[in-house]
C-alpha cells in the first residue's frame, strides 16, 4: 500500500509528536504543579525524568535485536503504549509508580524514534524525497508545542496535575488513530531476508558517538527544569504559560533550517555549530535568570535540540553497517547521557540551592561535543576525498 511522500511525513511526524513531543516532555511543563501538590523534591523530580532517559536506554537496546514482525507492528505498538502510560500516570501517587510508568514510556519513545525513522526515512530516501525527513524530526517540537499549550489553558482553569496527564494522553491517543491512516504497511522489501551487516566502529563514527552522547548531557537539564526555574523565580513567573509552547514552537521549524545548512556545509560541521548555538542558549540560563536570558536559553536550546538528533541520526548513515543497528547505538549514546543529566541536575541543587553549576557543566559538554563533531568530520573527509 502506497501514500503520497507528503502524507507519509506527516504520518512520521505525528509519530514524533505523540511519542517524543508529548510521551517525553510533557513532562517538563507538568512538573512543577507536580512538585508542588504531591510535593516532589528537586532529586525526586530529577530521577523521574532520568527513569524515563533509563527506559529509552532499554528500548533503544531491545530496538536493535531483530524482532518479529514488521516496523509498523512495533511502531504502532509503541505509541499505544505511550499513550497508555500518560494516562496511566495520573492515578499514579508514589515514586516506585512515576519511576516505572516513566521509564516504560521512555523504553516506547526509543522505539517509536528507531522504527519511525527506520520505516519512513528509508521509504522517502528510496523515492527520491529524502528532504521531507525535516517534517518527520519536525514532530518532536509540534508534540512539545501542542501538550504545553494544551497544558497551559488547562492550569488556567485550575485543572489539577492528575488531569494534565489524562489530556495529555488523549492527544497521543488521536496523533496515534492518524498514524494508523498515514502511515501504511511495511512494502515487502521492507524487511531484507539476509542478515543484516554489524556496526563498523570507526574512528569518525567512534567521535560522533561521543559527541552524541554529550549532547544528550548538555540539553536535557534545560529541557527538564526550564518551566520549573520560571515558575520558581518571581521575576519570571509570568512567562510560565508560555515559555514551553515557545520551546516547542522554536523546535518545530528548526529542523528544516538546519537540515538544509547541513546539506549545503556539511552535516558534522553543522552539527558543531549548533552545539555552539545551544551552549549559549544553557549558559544564558545558567548565568542570567532574567525575562530576556530565559527567552533567548528557550529560542536557542529549543530551536537546536530536535535539530541536532536528526543531524546526529543522518550523520550515521555515511558510517557503515546496518542502519537499524546505528541508529539503535547512537541512541544509546544519547540516552546515557540524558540519564546522567537530570538526576546530577537534582542532586546538585540540594546540595547548593542552585541549578548553575549543572548548566555550566552541560555547557562544557555542548562545547565538547561540537569539537568531537569536527573531529568525526576531518576523519570522514581525509578518508574520503571524494567528498
Amino acid at each position: 500500500m502506497h501514500r503520497s511522500p507528503f502524507l507519509l511525513s506527516l504520518g512520521g511526524l505525528l509519530a514524533m509528536a505523540a511519542a517524543m513531543g508529548v510521551g517525553r516532555f510533557v513532562y517538563t511543563p507538568i512538573l512543577p504543579p507536580m512538585v508542588e501538590a504531591i510535593p516532589l523534591t528537586k532529586s525526586q523530580a530529577g530521577l523521574i525524568a532520568s527513569a524515563n532517559f533509563v527506559g529509552y536506554l532499554a528500548g533503544a537496546v531491545l530496538a536493535a535485536v531483530r524482532l518479529p514482525g514488521s516496523r509498523r507492528f512495533w511502531l504502532l505498538s509503541s505509541l499505544v503504549a505511550t499513550a497508555t502510560c500518560l494516562f496511566c500516570m495520573g492515578f499514579a501517587t508514589a515514586m516506585p509508580a512515576f519511576l516505572a510508568l516513566r521509564f516504560m514510556a521512555g523504553a516506547a519513545s526509543a522505539f517509536a524514534l528507531i522504527f519511525s525513522s527506520a520505516l519512513v526515512i528509508d521509504r522517502l530516501t528510496a523515492t527520491g524525497n529524502g528532504a521531507l525527513s525535516a517534517v518527520h524530526f519536525s514532530g518532536v517540537g509540534v508534540g512539545i508545542a501542542a501538550s504545553a499549550a494544551l497544558v497551559a489553558l488547562l492550569l488556567k482553569a485550575d485543572a489539577a496535575w492528575t488531569t494534565l496527564w489524562f489530556a495529555s494522553a488523549a492527544l497521543a491517543a488521536a496523533a496515534t488513530l492518524a498514524v494508523v491512516a498515514l502511515v501504511p504497511r511495511d512494502e515487502p522489501t521492507a524487511q531484507p531476508a539476509q542478515k543484516p551487516d554489524g556496526v563498523r566502529l570507526t574512528p569518525d563514527f567512534v567521535a560522533l558517538l561521543g559527541a552524541y552522547g554529550l549532547f544528550g548531557f548538555g540539553y536535557v537539564i534545560t529541557a527538564t527544569f526550564i518551566v520549573d526555574m520560571v515558575r520558581g523565580t518571581s521575576s519570571l513567573a509570568h512567562l510560565e504559560p508560555y515559555i514551553w509552547v515557545l520551546f516547542g514552537l522554536c523546535a518545530a521549524p528548526s529542523v528544516v533550517l538546519w537540515t538544509a545548512l547541513g546539506r549545503r556545509w556539511g552535516v558534522l560541521r553543522i552539527y558543531a555549530v549548533a552545539c555552539l548555538v545551544e551552549a549559549m542558549g544553557v549558559a544564558a540560563s545558567a548565568l542570567w535568570l532574567q525575562p530576556a536570558s530565559i527567552l533567548v536559553s528557550a529560542v536557542f536550546v529549543g530551536g537546536t535540540f530536535v535539530s541536532l538528533t536528526a543531524l546526529g541520526l543522518v550523520a550515521t548513515r555515511s558510517s557503515g553497517g546496518d542502519p537499524r543497528g546505528r541508529i539503535a547505538l547512537m541512541t544509546v549514546s544519547f540516552s546515557v547521557g540524558q540519564i546522567l543529566g537530570p538526576a546530577f541536575a537534582g542532586y546538585v541543587y540540594e546540595a547548593t540551592g542552585s541549578l548553575a553549576t549543572p548548566l555550566l557543566a552541560a555547557v562544557a559538554a555542548l562545547v565538547f561535543a561540537a569539537m568531537l563533531s569536527l573531529v568525526a568530520d576531518a576523519r570522514q573527509r581525509a578518508f574520503s576525498p571524494s567528498r
